[in-house]
């Protein structure tokens, strides 16, 4: 039994996940959610480091890795680092983390909620093209780029804006054992840098990747032994990979970019 024991203590490894680009067409959630799920359920791996450079993303894809670093951190201890950006969403997924560590010149922050979305009617209006819709009822087509919007859809869109705004506040204040109030304050939408926002308490203490996985293994009671995980790769993604030079890849995601704008973005 004890020699059982020393060798499970050999297998025991650290995870580091980079989640490197914004939250959405680069980042996808989904793909991200599944590795942080079978991490969770993995007994050989110990203790996690989120390994971040982030600018946040789309407010749907930031809440569902959100949620999915929030069970993991139920079940072993989860460091997050941020290397370069941990803004908006991507400081959402860092807040279940045991442990913020953050370079000094890291850009943390810019907690809040924006809704953009482009307006062409008039351009259409110099070329003579018209937009003609049947909707079920007034609010149906809210968001359209085709129209300017009414006071009521303006008024809906700011309740929508808030409503994700005070869960923003609720999960910050929640990770990092905060006064909502307190956050409220500092979540301006502005950003800090990574001394700065270790005085607002927003993270742990300043340091590099070595000193997360050194907290990661600490926290895991585990060897330091890390080993490098991400999201299995989609068709499109090999594809791209393969062609030097690549045009196909980025072909791909300004197309996809280009459709998800056709929409309003609600983005953390």
């Amino acid at each position: 039994m004890i020699a059982f024991g020393l060798n499970a203590k050999k297998l025991q490894q650290i995870a580091v996940v980079e989640i490197d680009g914004a939250i959405g067409p680069r980042v996808k959630a989904n793909d991200y959610a599944r590795l942080l799920r079978s991490i969770e359920e993995n007994n050989r791996i110990r203790s996690v480091v989120l390994d971040i450079d982030s600018p946040g993303g789309s407010a749907s894809g930031s809440n569902y890795l959100y949620l999915a670093v929030a069970s993991l951190a139920r079940r072993k201890p989860v460091v997050a680092f941020i290397r370069g950006i941990g803004a908006s969403g991507a400081y959402m997924l860092s807040c279940p983390a045991s442990r913020i560590i953050a370079i000094p010149s890291a850009i943390i922050g810019s907690i809040g909620v924006i809704s953009m979305r482009p307006l062409v009617y008039e351009a259409l209006d110099k070329i003579g093209v018209r937009m003609t819709v049947t909707k079920s009822d007034r609010l149906k087509d809210m968001g359209s780029m085709f129209r300017p919007p009414t006071e009521e859809e303006q008024q809906k869109e700011m309740e929508l804006v808030n409503d994700l705004y005070d869960q923003f506040l609720d999960i910050v204040a929640e990770g990092r054992h905060m006064d909502k109030a307190r956050v409220k304050e500092i979540a301006t939408g502005e950003i800090y840098t990574g001394r700065r926002s270790l005085e607002l308490g927003l993270v742990d203490e300043i340091g590099d990747l070595e000193r997360a996985i050194d907290v990661a293994a600490e926290l895991g009671d585990a060897p330091r032994k890390p080993v490098w995980l991400k999201p299995r790769k989609g068709l499109r993604d090999l594809v791209g990979s393969m062609v030097a030079g690549s045009l196909v890849s980025e072909v791909v995601w300004q197309l996809e970019e280009r459709f998800s704008a056709r929409d309003p973005q609600h983005r953390l």
